[in-house]
């Protein structure tokens, strides 16, 4: 009998085009993938049910620790598109302890909502929040892809399964 392995994430990397942000971002929310759902019912149904519709937007945000120049020359603008990575360790235990470290990174295309000017109190640090919307997300887990996601092309696998193979087809995309 196979015994409990714990993943644990702890700690992350963030990259602007390609360019180290090593300790200047204190929290990346890189938000959810979620489905937009609408309700449904029939003659003869018995109750109510929900079904997908679609993919609603992906939103997130980077909350910075500090105001930094190359950071906030990339961020003030919503016009261009910026291309994030987030890197970041998973710890595997097993009840031997940590038996591996694996790398997750997820790639998205963002683009800032908003551009803060700071909010400033004496002897309190002061924090930058800069949402953000995605219109691409890639993720890999140890180097295989769990999640591709592209709004503007239509492309949605999941573990390299084509979600929309069939919409495509069907809409005359493919």
């Amino acid at each position: 009998m196979a015994g409990v392995v714990a993943h644990r994430i702890t700690n992350a990397n963030l990259y602007l085009d390609g360019r180290d942000f090593f300790a200047q971002a204190e929290e990346v929310e890189l938000g959810s993938v979620k489905a937009v759902m609408s309700d449904h019912q029939g003659l003869g149904m018995v109750g109510l049910i929900e079904l997908p519709d679609g993919l609603d937007k992906m939103e997130g945000k980077i909350v910075w620790n500090s105001r930094y120049r190359d950071a906030s020359v990339k961020m003030a603008t919503p016009f261009k598109a910026i291309q994030l990575q987030c890197r970041s360790n998973v710890q595997v235990f097993n009840n031997g302890g940590l038996v591996d470290e694996i790398p997750l990174v997820t790639f998205m295309t963002i683009m800032p909502k908003e551009y803060a000017l700071g909010s400033f109190k004496p002897r309190e640090v002061t924090k930058f929040e800069t949402p953000f919307s995605a219109t691409f997300v890639r993720q890999v887990l140890n180097g295989e892809e769990v999640l591709l996601l592209d709004y503007m092309a239509n492309i949605f696998k999941v573990n390299g399964e084509d979600q929309l193979a069939r919409y495509r087809r069907n809409i005359g995309q493919s």
